[in-house]
C-alpha cells in the first residue's frame, strides 16, 4: 500500500524545501530547492562541514558575496547527485531592487555550475519577485 507521499507523488512534483541531503535521501524528491536561510540551517550541521571547509579553502582571498556563491553552488552540486531533477538555486536578496545586478549574479552561478559541468537545464535560478526582478 501507498503512503501520503508516494500517492501525492502520482498527480505532483515533489520539491524539497531543505539543505538537508539525508532527510532527501529518505524522501526522494523530484527536484530541490535553496536558499541562504536553508544553507545556514544545514551548515551547523556536522554532516556538512566539510562542505563549508573546502568552500572557506578555496575562496579565502574572494569577497564574501563570491563565497556564498560558490558555497550556494557546492550545496547544489550535492542536491543534483540526490534528485533527478533541478536544484534551485536563489539570488541575494539583496540584489532585489537592481535588475542589471539580479541578471549578472544569476549568470555567474550558472557560470559556477558550469565549472563543475552541471548543465543548464538542470538549474532553477530563483529571483525575488520585484518589479525589477520580474524584469530580469
Amino acid at each position: 500500500m501507498m503512503n501520503l507521499l508516494d500517492q501525492l507523488k502520482q498527480v505532483t512534483t515533489v520539491v524539497a524545501d531543505t539543505g538537508d541531503f539525508e532527510r532527501m535521501r529518505q524522501y526522494t524528491p523530484q527536484d530541490a530547492t535553496t536558499n541562504p536561510t536553508l544553507i545556514l540551517k544545514a551548515s551547523k550541521l556536522p554532516n556538512y562541514a566539510h562542505l563549508i571547509e573546502k568552500t572557506k579553502i578555496a575562496y579565502r582571498e574572494q569577497s564574501l558575496d563570491e563565497v556564498m556563491d560558490q558555497l550556494l553552488v557546492a550545496f547544489g552540486i550535492e542536491i543534483l547527485q540526490i534528485v533527478p531533477g533541478r536544484v534551485s538555486t536563489e539570488i541575494d536578496a539583496r540584489l532585489s531592487f537592481d535588475t542589471a545586478a539580479s541578471v549578472a549574479r544569476a549568470q555567474k552561478i550558472i557560470a559556477i555550475y558550469a565549472e563543475h559541468h552541471i548543465p543548464k537545464s538542470r538549474i532553477l535560478i530563483k529571483i525575488a519577485a520585484t518589479w525589477e526582478g520580474i524584469q530580469a
